[in-house]
Formats: structure tokens, C-alpha cells, sequence
């Protein structure tokens, strides 16, 4: 008899898990996807031409993750999968419980069922938690293989919040308009672009990523190796040929408490531990501690999270208000972040509190996250919520607005204040560096390097 299957997720590692794993698979039968963390992805559909014709044939409902049991037990289901990422294993237990007292069984797949293997070598970014600085490491991995003359396809961690998921299901950017192009949300473009706008690589996405994964290997400019550019602090979707973490001190402690960071921690080759600049000894050392214990062979970069700033005048003595990549502060749970920083070093006088401002969407985000403080998350995962972080941005009294996002906000919406641009790139300290790991890595694989055989 089939088993009844439902799949927990956020629009991403649920929809791979069924692609790699159901789609097809005729021992089971997925009832239904349930959506959490991302505002809006519930209510879709799965589409059939995505989930398989043949067994799928109206496509799969997705339901809010909230009605998880009255499911279990409308639809008698054996077996639920637990597919998103950057929970706290208290939590993830409690789905479990949640699962189990409703008479079903509680799964967590693994990296030999879900992931796919490429015909070119693969590096890997993941991190134990999200904000800890997976994109400018890849940034800093594409830099170096670039100069080496290598040509590099990166593929980005799904985001496909589109209503329409079958328009998602390959997708290639290699200029900012085909960013426009694709109606991208601020969450994408932050991905996105900042490999697009140096034209030195291309950068997949989308929904199923075996497909992505073979356009990529063919990519029309040529691909020497694919750069897997993890998303939250996912395990990638591909067999690495190496895999690099990122750690973040600022946080000690998660690298070992957070799902399914800890197994990013685990398989990784090579561990940069960011932001060394800004965390103190201790935290960093318990860090270095728990890394040694979990993955004693581990090659352990030490790295800094640098600034750029590009108004530094507009914060000394000023009240400003700071907006933050929006997943870092939510489900990240960071407390600071570059454009905190920036503030702090540049002698703002004050971060002006946001919450008495907010509208909409942001109001909920704050509800449903009331830790994020004195903080602004640039919430933008569509048109209705950029409206919102518009109308708080223009409502909330301050001389300056910190952009600590990975991209210019003022390109997508209207800021009346004067705004002070924060970027932030790795720089490793001492050594092993990331580049004696690369050159290691393109010696071992017999990469042909500028032309040369």
C-alpha cells in the first residue's frame, strides 16, 4: 500500500525533498506541502507539471503549516517530512511531537536521497546559521577562480516565491534587468545580484534543481565549476567535491544547537569563522571549541566581516534609523548587523526605535518576532510588503536611514531621509586562507586554467 505523505516546509527544501525523493515514487502518495517562514507561500499549488502528471495530475496543495494535525488526520497520514532550515532543535522536536501525537511518523532526510550529483566539480557554501556570511564568502571563492581564469556558475538556494511556480522552475540571471525581468522580491535580488552586477558569473535558481543543475553544467558562457550558494543554513543539494561552512561568533553556541546547521558543520572540509572583528575572544573560542569537537579535521579559516561605507558624515551625532537584510533578523535572530555596526563605529547618537511606525505586514513581523529590537528588517518578499517598509521608512522620524542591505533599497522603493549605503566583504586573517584552498582544489580536479592545458 502507498504511504501517505506530507511535507513541512518553506518553499524550497520541501519542493527538492519531493522532486529528488516522491516525485514519481510510487510507494508514496504526498497529501499536501504545509508552509512556514515565509509570508504568502501557503495556499498554493504545487503545480502538476512540476509534481508529475502521471501521479499528480491537479498537483499538490500547499496548507498553512498551522493546520499540521486537523491534516494528519484528514488525510490518515503515515509519514511527515520536516524540510526547512534555521530552527533550533527544540523547535524541530516539537514538530515532531506535534507529528507523533497525531499518529504519524516524524522524518528527516539526508544528504544520499535528496542530493543530485554534477558531471563538474562542485564547492559548496553552506553556514550554521543564516546571516553568518555564506554570499560574501562565495563572493570572495568566485573572485579567486575568476583570476585564476576558471569560469564559474553559481546556483542560489531556492527562493521561488512567485504564485506561479511553474515560471520558476529554471531560471538564469546574468544581468540586473533579468532581475526585473523575472519580477524578482527584495529577498531574491539580495541573493542575486550582487553576482550579476560584477558580470563576471551567472546565477541559477527556481524549483527543480536537477533541471537547474544541468543547464548550469551547459551553461551557454561555459562552466568550469558549479558554486553552490547555500541558502539559511541548509546542506546542499548537490555532492560537493568540497564543502566550506561559515560559523558565526556572534552567536556562539548555534553551531551546535540548530537544525540542520550542525550538519553543515559536520560534512564541511573547511570552516570560516566570520566576524572575528566584532565577537569577542570568548565567544569566538567556544566557537573554535565546538567546531573541534563535532569536526576535529576541519581546515579552520579565520575571517573578518569588513565595511564599506559610503556617507560615513551623515551618522556622526545623528538619529538614524537601521534596516537590516530582513531573514537575518527574523528567523536568524541576529541582534546587530552591518548597518548596526556602521552606526556604532561612525558615531550615530542614536538608533531610532521603528515599532510605533510600522504598517502592515511589518507590524505582523514584529509580532510574530518580537525580539528584533530597535532594528528595521527590509521585509520585501512582495509587492504589498516593499509598500509597507516604504510607508514605515517615510513615517519614522530620523536624519539618516543605515541601509544594511545587500542591495540599494532606494532602487525598489521611495526614501525621503538621506540614506548612508553599508556593504560588508570577507577578508581572511592569517592563514590557511581561502585561496591555498582553492588552488589545492583546482590543482586536484585538473582544472584547465587561462587557456592553459
Amino acid at each position: 500500500m502507498k504511504r501517505n505523505v506530507i511535507i513541512i516546509g518553506a518553499a524550497g527544501r520541501d519542493f527538492h525533498n519531493f522532486n529528488t525523493y516522491f516525485r514519481g515514487n510510487k510507494n508514496y502518495n504526498v497529501v499536501a506541502f504545509t508552509a512556514e517562514q515565509i509570508p504568502g507561500i501557503d495556499n498554493r499549488i504545487y503545480p502538476k507539471e512540476l509534481a508529475g502528471e502521471e501521479l499528480y495530475p491537479k498537483g499538490i496543495q500547499i496548507y498553512p503549516e498551522s493546520k499540521l494535525t486537523e491534516l494528519i488526520k484528514k488525510f490518515k497520514v503515515d509519514e511527515c517530512v520536516f524540510a526547512y532550515s534555521d530552527k533550533p532543535y527544540a523547535y524541530v522536536m516539537g514538530i515532531s511531537a506535534i507529528v507523533n501525537a497525531a499518529g504519524a511518523n516524524f522524518i528527516l532526510m539526508g544528504p544520499k536521497d535528496t542530493m543530485v550529483k554534477s558531471n563538474k566539480p562542485v564547492i559548496a557554501v553552506g553556514a550554521t546559521r543564516t546571516g553568518c556570511g555564506k554570499s560574501q564568502t562565495s563572493r570572495k571563492i568566485i573572485e579567486y577562480l575568476v583570476a585564476m581564469g576558471l569560469r564559474v556558475v553559481a546556483v542560489r538556494h531556492p527562493m521561488p516565491y512567485d504564485q506561479d511556480l511553474n515560471k520558476q522552475k529554471v531560471q538564469r540571471f546574468a544581468t540586473v534587468e533579468d532581475l526585473a525581468k523575472n519580477n524578482c522580491t527584495i529577498e531574491e535580488m539580495e541573493e542575486y545580484e550582487p553576482h550579476v552586477v560584477t558580470k563576471r558569473n551567472v546565477i541559477y535558481a527556481g524549483v527543480d534543481y536537477e533541471a537547474i543543475l544541468r543547464a548550469a553544467e551547459n551553461d551557454p558562457d561555459g562552466c568550469d565549476i558549479v558554486l553552490w550558494d547555500g541558502g539559511n543554513n541548509d546542506f546542499p543539494f548537490y555532492v560537493p567535491d568540497l564543502t566550506i561552512g561559515v560559523a558565526d561568533p556572534l552567536r556562539p553556541g548555534a553551531e551546535v544547537s540548530y537544525y540542520p546547521g550542525e550538519v553543515v558543520a559536520r560534512i564541511a572540509d573547511v570552516i570560516v569563522i566570520n566576524k572575528i572583528d566584532s565577537a569577542s575572544l570568548e565567544n569566538i573560542n567556544i566557537v573554535r571549541k565546538n567546531l573541534a569537537n563535532i569536526n576535529p579535521t576541519a581546515t579552520i579559516i579565520d575571517g573578518a566581516s569588513i565595511l564599506t561605507v559610503d556617507k560615513p558624515e551623515l551618522l556622526k551625532g545623528k538619529k538614524v534609523l537601521v534596516v537590516e537584510d530582513g531573514p537575518t533578523l527574523t528567523h536568524g535572530e541576529m541582534k546587530i548587523g552591518a548597518g548596526t555596526v556602521a552606526a556604532m563605529k561612525y558615531g550615530a547618537a542614536e538608533l531610532i526605535d521603528p515599532r510605533p511606525y510600522t504598517v502592515g505586514d511589518l507590524t505582523t513581523t514584529f509580532e510574530k518576532y518580537p525580539n528584533i529590537g530597535t532594528l528595521l528588517p527590509a521585509m520585501g518578499y512582495g509587492e504589498k510588503q516593499m509598500k509597507d517598509l516604504e510607508k514605515t521608512i517615510a513615517k519614522t522620524p530620523c536624519d539618516a536611514v543605515v541601509i544594511g542591505t545587500p542591495i540599494d533599497l532606494q532602487r525598489f522603493i521611495k526614501i525621503k531621509q538621506p540614506c548612508v549605503r553599508v556593504g560588508y566583504e570577507l577578508q581572511e586573517i592569517g592563514t590557511p586562507t581561502l585561496k591555498e584552498v582553492l588552488d589545492e582544489f583546482v590543482k586536484k580536479h585538473k582544472l584547465v586554467k587561462k587557456g592553459k592545458k
